[in-house]
């Protein structure tokens, strides 16, 4: 029978409770007389009733090395722009990574056209020292900006862990990325050295990118110095007058040593790195986070939320184009090693990041519900061909996650294991709701509001609800805030952002049901409204749905608004292989949506699309095809830069163009 959403899947056992990091701090809170917490939920409460005593607690218990003590944990309780954490404070991120030592792998890498290569802890305390001593030889100092056009590879978090060890704000994009995406990226931030490969591999194809970066450095005059990685190791120089170094120039650097080698510690609002939104409208944001902030941020979320540990093997498929890749790097935090991939997913078979979770004997393993969906049309059964030993932690993520997600890695993978979920986002370089590893699991449902977070769900009256979906909101600061765009010199970009539609509070753009346990469930992006009649829709509900019915592969609906007051609710479908939507399929769709949600799911017209429009994240592109549909320009709406199939975008805008002239 099929799960039904909130359907208990899994309890952790006491043993797994006791061991896990959560329980250690609560024991911790209770030894110390700080706060008497016995459980999540009253953990959870006592985080942000007295934010100042819980996130100082943290910066005691992960015993954070700063030069100074600092003078005050938050400004301001209000919610908005511009409050400080932990001021006076001076920290460095990549100290707190690499003050975890050892002969145990710290990086497990592999690609396409390399088997698996491991890095030892020791080895990547060498490999950062002898490159952060080059980067200072090329002049970088604190404060400068170098940015990165490399694949998920270790020299990536190499370089990017020299450049924050020197206090110097790091950034990169992914060199899949088109030329365009990336001035998009690199052109906001004006780096004073670039990183950049010769090319990558994809799918058992070699992409040269030479030209493509020799391109865009002529459009990119901050550019002093240039740092090439060979990849492919055969492609021609790059056209640049720049003096460039090689990557194995920088490794051959004499290393100072441990006690020769010095971390740069910033001060509070020094900013860590720029992170980009997804870029699906117009230019991307380029986000700035400040070493503090990240740091104690991740630090809470990998070891309590994530369970992380010394000796863990954490994997979560990634591009070095979204911010999970930096949330990868920022597991380390944990004293666990990361396991990288660079290359398609299911080449050169489907199983692949199969066979990797295997050979690094990986612990927590972490993937996309698309990713699942794939899986499945492909009846791949991992524990039937792989030892997964060690694996106990699956970690969703990406777009909401459906009952049949979580079910199939307890069908599929193994029946005893931490399936777990979260939600955040870029801008907050974390999770406003995530996992504990001391609560049962439930399908589709994230298990907690992560610590600290203030989290909400409030109606169209900002009415706080619960066991009904509303817009998610926080409404107390959280230390992973924004310190600010860039090209933003007022602010007015980051405020309209997250505080313009409701005052005081951070409304995210996601639609939440919280249920009485805290349990929280995400049902897609609120700014895709589906509002029929009054009635809000999350879209994740219409997919839910729409896809379990057989011979639809793929869905994507959005909802806009007519001129006489009424809604048009267009529903696109991309179809299996020799199906074909006659009246009987149709009828089909309708019917499930109706029963299986209610009358104001079901479309005003079911639309067959060669395929859904998606971000390189893995996301649909529900708010661009909403804004042609209201008239809006495709140039306008999203960038092909930042979209895994581009080309899919022409049917919707063709479709926008004929329906808006037939609506004059």
């Amino acid at each position: 029978m099929a799960v039904k959403e909130g359907q208990c899947l899994w309890s952790p056992t006491e043993e797994f409770v006791a061991s896990s990091n959560m329980s250690s701090l609560m024991s911790w809170l209770n030894q110390q007389g700080i706060a008497s917490c016995d459980d999540y939920s009253a953990l959870w409460q006592w985080s942000v009733a007295e934010p100042e005593d819980f996130w100082a607690a943290l910066w005691r218990y992960f015993e954070v090395i700063s030069d100074t003590p600092y003078q005050q944990v938050m400004s301001s309780r209000e919610m908005r722009p511009g409050v400080t954490w932990f001021t006076g404070s001076k920290v460095n991120f990549a100290e707190h990574i690499l003050r975890h030592k050892g002969d145990h792998p710290a990086i497990s890498a592999m690609s396409e056209s390399d088997s698996l290569s491991v890095l030892s802890w020791n080895e990547l305390h060498e490999q950062v020292r002898r490159v952060a001593t080059a980067l200072r030889s090329l002049g970088i100092k604190p404060g400068d900006k170098v940015s990165a056009v490399l694949p998920n590879r270790t020299e990536t978090v190499v370089a990017m862990l020299a450049t924050i060890s020197v206090g110097a704000v790091w950034s990169n994009a992914a060199p899949e990325f088109g030329t365009q995406a990336i001035l998009d990226r690199l052109g906001q931030v004006s780096p004073k050295l670039v990183l950049f490969c010769d090319g990558y591999t994809f799918n058992g194809s070699r992409f040269d990118r030479t030209q493509v970066l020799s391109d865009l450095l002529a459009k990119l005059p901050s550019v002093e110095q240039l740092v090439r990685l060979d990849v492919l190791g055969d492609c021609p120089a790059f056209n640049t007058k720049l003096p460039v170094q090689t990557w194995p120039t920088l490794l051959s650097t004499e290393d100072p040593g441990v006690d020769g080698f010095k971390f740069e510690r910033v001060g509070a609002q020094h900013p860590l790195w720029f992170v980009f939104s997804s870029g699906t409208t117009g230019l991307p944001k380029a986000i700035a986070h400040s070493h503090t902030g990240v740091l104690i941020e991740m630090l809470k979320f990998m070891s309590l939320h994530m369970n992380l540990k010394p000796g863990d093997n954490s994997f979560f498929y990634t591009t070095t184009g979204w911010v999970m890749f930096n949330l990868l790097v920022g597991m380390m935090l944990s004293g666990a090693g990361i396991i990288l991939y660079d290359g398609s997913p299911v080449y050169p078979s489907t199983d692949t990041l199969w066979r990797l979770a295997e050979e690094s004997d990986a612990t927590h393993f972490g993937a996309s519900p698309t990713y699942v969906q794939l899986m499945e049309a492909n009846h791949i059964v991992p524990k039937d061909h792989f030892a997964l030993t060690r694996l106990s932690t699956v970690l969703v993520g990406g777009s909401p996650s459906m009952p049949s997600t979580f079910d199939w890695f307890y069908q599929n993978v193994k029946s005893d294991m931490w399936v777990t979920s979260q939600s955040g986002g870029t801008e907050i370089a974390s999770a406003f709701v995530a996992a504990t590893p001391t609560q049962p699991v439930y399908a589709a449902e994230i298990q907690a509001r992560a610590l600290g977070m203030s989290v909400k769900s409030v109606d169209d009256h900002q009415r706080e609800c619960i066991n009904q979906v509303g817009e998610l909101i926080c409404d107390l600061p959280f230390p992973s805030m924004p310190l600010y765009f860039l090209n933003d010199e007022d602010g007015e970009r980051y405020q309209k952002s997250y505080f313009e539609d409701i005052a005081g509070v951070w409304r995210h753009g996601d639609f939440i049901k919280i249920n009485e346990r805290g349990g929280c469930y995400i049902y897609g992006r609120s700014d895709a409204t589906l509002n029929r009649f009054g009635v809000r829709i999350g879209t994740a509900e219409i997919y839910r749905t729409v896809e379990a019915v057989a011979g639809v592969a793929d869905s994507l609906i959005v909802c806009v608004e007519t001129e006489n007051g009424g809604f048009y609710m267009p529903l696109f479908v991309a179809l299996e292989p020799g199906v074909e939507l006659d009246d009987s399929l149709r009828n089909t769709i309708k019917s499930e949506l109706k029963v299986q949600c209610s009358p104001r799911h079901v479309p005003d017209e079911i639309v067959v699309v060669a395929e859904v429009p998606y971000t390189l994240t893995g996301k649909k592109l529900e708010v661009p095809v909403r804004k042609l549909l209201k008239g809006a320009k495709a140039a306008e709406v999203a960038s092909a830069g930042s979209m895994k199939n581009p080309d899919s975008l022409n049917f919707y805008i063709d479709f926008a163009i004929q329906r808006l002239a037939k609506a004059v």
